[in-house]
């Protein structure tokens, strides 16, 4: 028995930034994203997690290799190997995306917590951006990592209310491989919604700057300085990342299969926000699966608020060349914890100014199509530029699939734009 749990142990410790990545990607607006999705087509449109999940392990290994192997993150490669307009560009798109974001989550959260305790959902909002402040400026690094390690498992909420939902089983698992095709722009938008909310920049940033978090913690020099390592280390990166995005996948096919079992089994095909979801399950599935969806948005919450606002602060610092980490102490990374605190309380201060939470992640959704496909090409040309990585630019198998994801994601911004603009 010594020999399976020392195997267990030593494999959940390689899980890491890989793990909160993935689990981050359901954030509470995705969540809204897959229930509308689930609500409105049924199991139509299950198929794209099954086409997409390849395409987001081979992005974010990339962004992966690229922090650990040049021991600097995506905006410090850029900064160092490519025009300065193309930096401040992609720096300026993201901020403007994850602030809009970081809005329409807290949002989310401060709701689902009306929806199970009653009260007011912007005061709510507002301190629930306060608690993730406190937390990512006070707690050290290797503390605030294995608290988001933790609060992945948030997400198993998910995996209990489909549990419980009456999933169709048979049909569910069919309509992974065959796709129930419509052609017409509600269709196409929601087919772009999920690569948009699956592939996401934000996610990029944030782990190319943990793999670094972690190379510090273990006092480790970057891959391209000692590429003898490189090989149990590639291997972590890799394996890390897989289970973070399966867990990612699954997590969302959770949530259609639930919310397509529930409301679209009984008509309820608008809606808007994860909230409403949860709210809308109450009277079908029951307070327990209630319960949990409202619980889920604010626990995904907690994990996915200090992803969006530290990589805002990992992309602003490497921007401007200093020196930022969650690691460090406030006053040794002033410019780091500021765009922390920023970038979290003008999300949360969107709430008290009315603005439209379904109208935001609209724009969001633009503003991240605008960025999406160009910082994915500029990364496929660092992870094979022999300055950045040395040696360890990246196979070619990988390569084709990285520029494949490229070009998916450049042809749903296209389509996109197309039908909503």
């Amino acid at each position: 028995m010594a020999a399976p749990r020392a195997v267990k142990r030593g494999f959940l410790r390689t899980l890491g930034p890989g793990l909160v990545t993935g689990a981050a990607d359901d954030d509470p607006s995705g969540i809204g994203t897959h229930s509308q999705v689930g609500a409105q087509f049924g199991y139509g449109l299950a198929w794209t997690f099954v086409l997409s999940f390849p395409l987001m392990v081979v992005i974010q290994q990339v962004a992966a290799e690229i922090g650990r192997v040049t021991g600097a993150g995506i905006a410090r490669n850029l900064r160092r190997h490519y025009p300065r307009p193309v930096l401040w560009t992609m720096v300026t798109l993201l901020l403007i995306a994850n602030i809009i974001n970081l809005g329409a989550d807290l949002s989310a959260m401060g709701a689902a917590l009306v929806l199970l305790t009653g009260g007011n959902a912007v005061l709510y909002t507002l301190l629930f951006g306060i608690l993730c402040v406190v937390l990512e400026v006070t707690l050290s690094y290797p503390r605030y990592a294995a608290i988001l390690k933790w609060t992945t498992l948030s997400l198993f909420t998910y995996v209990a209310v489909v549990a419980v939902a009456g999933v169709p089983w048979g049909r569910a698992l069919a309509s992974l491989v065959v796709p129930e095709v419509q052609w017409n722009a509600a269709y196409a938008t929601a087919f772009v919604a999920i690569l948009g909310t699956t592939i996401s920049p934000y996610l990029f940033f944030w782990q190319a700057g943990q793999e670094i978090e972690e190379q510090h913690r273990h006092h480790a020099k970057p891959l391209c300085i000692a590429p003898r390592e490189a090989g149990p280390e590639l291997a972590r990166v890799r394996m890390d990342t897989l289970v973070g995005m399966a867990f990612s996948s699954i997590v969302s096919l959770a949530i259609v299969f639930a919310t397509a079992a529930t409301l679209n089994a009984n008509g309820v095909t608008d809606i808007a926000t994860s909230a409403q979801a949860a709210e809308a399950l109450r009277p079908i599935a029951g307070r327990f699966a209630f319960a949990m969806f409202a619980l889920g948005i604010i626990g995904t919450g907690l994990l996915a608020v200090p992803v969006l606002a530290g990589s805002a602060a990992y992309a602003v610092t490497e921007m401007t060349g200093k020196s930022g980490s969650l690691d460090a102490k406030p006053l040794q990374a002033r410019l780091f914890y500021t765009t922390i605190a920023v970038t979290t309380l003008a999300g949360a201060a969107l709430t008290s100014v009315a603005i439209d939470p379904v109208r935001a992640l609209y724009w969001a959704a633009v503003v991240n199509g605008v960025l999406a496909a160009p910082l994915m090409a500029m990364m496929m040309l660092i992870v094979r530029n022999k300055r950045a990585m040395g040696q360890l630019t990246l196979p070619l198998g990988a390569t084709v699939l990285g520029w494949v994801a490229t070009l998916v994601m450049a042809a749903a911004t296209a389509i996109f734009f197309a039908f909503t603009l």
